[in-house]
């Protein structure tokens, strides 16, 4: 791989020659793969029971795996039931950091597409809001994707710039995630292509990028709560740089060491800016140095008192309506109607804690349940995927290795052994959910979501 001369000489000062020598060799090494279990549907000990694939914990994660080149996990049908999310090693550390607790109110402020939200998501086990914000609105589809496919019933998803979060919510979040964008230096041996990237952009591109999202970031924090800044470059300027004009703006911050961290994990290096020696709190992953590609991170906690919680609504209960009580009366998911809304001919459930995204572009708004048609009720793509098998009283459950499984994903109409069956049916994997389909005349109408087939 060509890396551009400036680089090169600036990895040198950093490094040292010797050391250098060392992040070199890492570029001859091949890129290490993995995968992150979703708590929300499966703890890692039952999936390490049933995983089809060979595979490795990485030391570093509570859920994280790594597993072969050969493996295609992406194809298999556990990763269409939302089981588990692939991500790169290293990118599963600042989730993994952030000390999220069910009931938070949580901010993931750069969000597609969805690996870091996925995993708050599960660590707030339901309870709570998470807000996944994304600026890009094109990003932001795939972030609502998986947002779905794993099962959140919590979350907004929005697309809006972060200051116009602050107009709003200043104040408003127990924790917050911020995974920067950045000029990516510590992904050249996995995607080459940032290279260009690097050389077209350069380095003050991103930071001056960086220290708007950290002033809203800093406003959208309450007191006693944190933040966990990350990045996926070696560049002191977006990293370390960065969180000394953060502490430098904002007396009330301050870096604190993660609970959990791994030996092979290297700190942060003050001296490279110029700045207080708390910096060397901050967190470096180095790919020369462990299993993963280059990290930055940073853990930082607000002063004061750590706020209440947020409101929780006192809604009006839904009246709901006939055509939806059908349906829902073969459901046993708790669904509280007092945090069920229709909008139009759309039935949404709603997390606890009040947002009010007046005005602002939102994808989708807590857990999308399903159309109101003309006498009946169509359930969503999404609730069945944040449904449990035994919530629901009419199910089809296959062996992952039955081809009907793979026919369900491709959206064939299936052959049913049961021809007076009527009405829809959840069609499982193994027991665990991946869409709807309708019985009728010893045939499964497939209801699957189309843009999700496999093909």
């Amino acid at each position: 791989m060509r890396l551009p001369e400036k680089y090169i000489e600036r990895m040198k000062i950093l490094l040292g020659e010797e050391e250098y020598q060392e992040y070199l060799k890492s570029f001859e090494q091949k890129n290490v793969r993995g995968l992150r279990v979703n708590t929300l549907k499966i703890t890692p000990e039952e999936f390490e029971k049933i995983t089809p694939f060979s595979l490795k914990k990485i030391p570093w994660t509570d859920n994280g795996y790594y597993y072969e080149d050969d493996v295609q996990p992406a194809k298999h049908p556990y990763y269409y039931a939302g089981l588990y999310y692939i991500q790169e090693p290293s990118a599963m550390t600042p989730a993994q950091l952030l000390p999220v607790e069910p009931g938070d109110c949580v901010l993931d402020v750069c969000a597609a597409p969805g690996g870091k939200s996925t995993e708050l998501a599960a660590k707030l086990k339901g309870q709570g809001v998470l807000v996944s914000n994304d600026i890009s609105n094109s990003r932001a589809k795939a972030l609502l994707k998986n947002i779905e496919l794993m099962g959140v019933k919590n979350a907004y998803v929005v697309s809006e710039v972060p200051e116009k979060l602050v107009s709003r919510f200043a104040g408003y979040f127990d924790k917050i995630l911020i995974d920067a964008p950045c000029s990516g230096e510590g992904m050249f041996r996995k995607e080459p292509s940032m290279v260009k990237s690097w050389e077209e952009h350069g380095v003050e591109f991103f930071e001056k990028l960086q220290k708007g999202i950290i002033d809203s970031g800093v406003k959208l924090l309450k007191p006693g709560g944190k933040i966990l800044y990350s990045t996926c470059t070696f560049s002191p300027e977006e990293d370390e740089g960065s969180m000394k004009y953060l502490l430098s703006q904002n007396e009330d911050f301050s870096i604190e060491r993660p609970e959990k961290v791994w030996h092979e994990f290297a700190p942060g290096h003050p001296e490279w800016v110029d700045g207080p020696e708390e910096l060397e709190k901050c967190i470096r992953l180095w790919p020369h140095k462990l299993q993963g590609e280059g990290h930055f991170i940073s853990l930082l906690s607000k002063d004061g008192a750590e706020g209440q919680k947020s409101n929780f609504l006192g809604r009006k209960k839904l009246v709901m309506p006939e055509e939806a009580v059908a349906f829902f009366s073969h459901v046993t998911m708790e669904l509280p109607l007092e945090n069920c809304v229709q909008v139009k001919d759309k039935l949404f459930y709603l997390p606890d804690a009040e947002v009010d995204m007046k005005g602002f572009r939102v994808l989708r708004s807590g857990l999308y349940l399903g159309d109101i048609k003309k006498n009946r009720f169509e359930p969503s793509q999404s609730l069945a995927m944040a449904l449990k098998m035994e919530e629901y009283d009419q199910v089809v459950n296959f062996a992952c290795d039955d081809i009907k499984v793979r026919k369900y994903l491709k959206g064939e109409t299936l052959e049913f052994d049961d021809m007076n069956a009527t009405g829809l049916y959840l069609i499982c994997v193994d027991g665990f959910p991946l869409g709807w389909a309708k019985a009728n005349k010893g045939k499964l109408k497939n209801k699957y979501h189309s843009g999700w087939r496999m093909f």
